[in-house]
């Protein structure tokens, strides 16, 4: 076993590189707190492992006895969740500073929570699906409560953790009974002994209770109920960053479950109406919320629980449906992390946004031009104009879906896309249409200033969001290549 320990290390060096990193973050600042070269150590840390990451794409292994996969489809997913957190990073810096919350600890919550996302995201093993669930969950519920003296963000930390653990439990009794039925805790070894066991009530169970776990990370409908709480009471940035990786890295750890352990035939049955049926709920309540919606983070909360529901469009497509929905987490992540970054650098309430609504940022965009380009951007793209990454995100995932018989979702799915549209809008009217002297005294008072790096960030998601969409398939190819269909099964290779 231990000949295999230096190449295990290795095939898990960005996952070790960025939990190490959290680690080096702890003790520097317990020696010189809040040191101000801890977010460069920190991002250093990540494009580090970014690199590692992209330059395996195109190989596949598996580490420590199959538990953690590595490169191909583990390389695909880890590189858009360190994307995220890198630029959770460097928005993080000047906007915690402007609420008086710059901690040294932030950066090794964020460097923490980013590693149990990838191990949850390369999990070969119901275990280390479960090491990484909580390693991530545990660091996003003491980032929503960072802000101890506001006691909006204490309700939202105490919500998140209860419901968190309350998910929790259903996601290892799943994990109990999918062991008791099939005798092994490896997702690879799951189909063979199903086949030889025969499907089991046990089995069934076992799959309904993880995917309840599931559906709550993603924030799916009905386990939804704590999102616009918990995104309205975090801090902006940090919300960011739990929208956009946390979700990346339970979709991808989804689709492990779906493509390796529920054959292909299951897929067109039971599971398959499953999910079908909560992407459909959860479009049309995300979308019908969000119109009712004053505040922009609660707005943007909702929006976020609708493309949930378009991701899980493309689950439910079966493999089909796979490298699209992989196209839309990274097309999420860009646009989503933008969205919030402009929201953070806007911000004037001194409440993390809570008390910030929509038609008090009545004529920003001629004050920051900058922002307000970018802003508009950032809602073309989710709301799925083309040319934008946004668009093709949702052909990709509908086509699925008619491809394989749910035209009835895909249909769905294009009228709750309409439907968002006006909420989008509504933010770009009130940035471009709407008079400055009628936004509130403190916000024609506020100076907004842009950093630098803030101004890299946002440029950077507004460019990317273009080349995403104008060549989409240099994405979906090389996320397409990760999967191949089998007759009984869609597996990774």
């Amino acid at each position: 076993m231990y000949d295999f320990l230096l190449p295990d290390i290795a095939a898990t060096a960005p996952i070790l590189i960025v939990a190490l990193m959290g680690i080096v973050v702890v003790v520097v600042d317990s020696f010189s707190n809040d040191n101000e070269n801890i977010p460069w150590l920190a991002g250093a840390a990540l494009v580090a492992a970014i690199a590692i990451e992209l330059a395996r794409l195109g190989t596949t292994d598996t580490a420590f006895m199959g538990h953690v996969m590595s490169g191909g489809f583990a390389s695909f997913v880890n590189s858009v969740i360190l994307l995220g957190a890198l630029a959770t990073v460097i928005l993080s810096v000047p906007y915690l500073s402007k609420i008086g919350h710059n901690y040294g600890e932030v950066h090794a919550l964020v460097l923490i929570a980013t590693a149990g996302m990838m191990v949850l995201a390369n999990a070969g093993s119901l275990i280390t699906l479960f090491v990484g669930l909580e390693t991530m969950s545990i660091c996003l519920y003491v980032l929503t409560g960072l802000v101890r003296e506001d006691p909006r963000a204490n309700e939202s930390a105490l919500k998140y953790f209860l419901l968190g653990a309350f998910s929790t439990g259903f996601f290892v009794y799943g994990i109990a009974l999918l062991y008791g039925a099939t005798g092994t805790m490896m997702l690879a070894e799951m189909p063979a002994a199903l086949a030889e066991s025969g499907r089991t009530g046990f089995f069934s169970g076992g799959v309904a209770l993880l995917l309840v776990g599931f559906f709550f990370k993603v924030s799916a409908v009905p386990f939804h109920m704590w999102t616009p709480d918990v995104y309205q009471g975090a801090p902006t940035t940090l919300t960011g960053f739990m929208s956009t990786a946390s979700k990346t890295a339970a979709f991808a750890a989804l689709i492990l479950v779906l493509s390796r352990v529920i054959p292909l035939a299951d897929i067109g049955s039971d599971t398959q109406f499953l999910l079908a049926v909560v992407a459909a709920i959860t479009m049309v309540v995300g979308n019908v919320m969000a119109v009712a919606q004053l505040n922009v983070k609660r707005m943007l909360a909702y929006s976020s629980v609708a493309h949930a529901g378009y991701i899980l469009t493309g689950l439910a497509a079966g493999v089909v449906g796979y490298a699209g929905a992989m196209y839309y987490l990274l097309a999420y992540t860009v646009m989503n992390i933008g969205a919030f970054g402009v929201m953070a650098t806007l911000e004037w309430d001194g409440q993390q946004g809570a008390e910030q609504t929509v038609d008090s940022l009545a004529g920003i965009g001629f004050r920051k031009p900058l922002l307000g380009v970018a802003m508009g951007v950032f809602m073309f793209a989710l709301a799925g104009f083309p040319p934008l990454a946004g668009f093709f995100g949702k052909y990709f995932v509908f086509a699925a879906a008619v491809d394989v018989g749910l035209t009835w979702l895909a249909l769905i799915g294009v009228l709750a896309s309409v439907v968002s549209a006006y909420y989008y809008l509504r933010v770009l009217v009130a940035f471009w249409m709407k008079n400055p002297e009628d936004a509130p005294a403190s916000v024609q008072s506020e100076a907004f200033p842009v950093p630098l790096f803030t101004k890299v960030v946002l440029v950077a998601c507004v460019v990317a969001l273009l080349v995403l969409g104008i060549v989409p398939g240099m994405v979906t190819e090389v996320a397409g290549a990760f999967f191949s269909i089998s007759e009984s099964a869609a597996v990774l290779p």
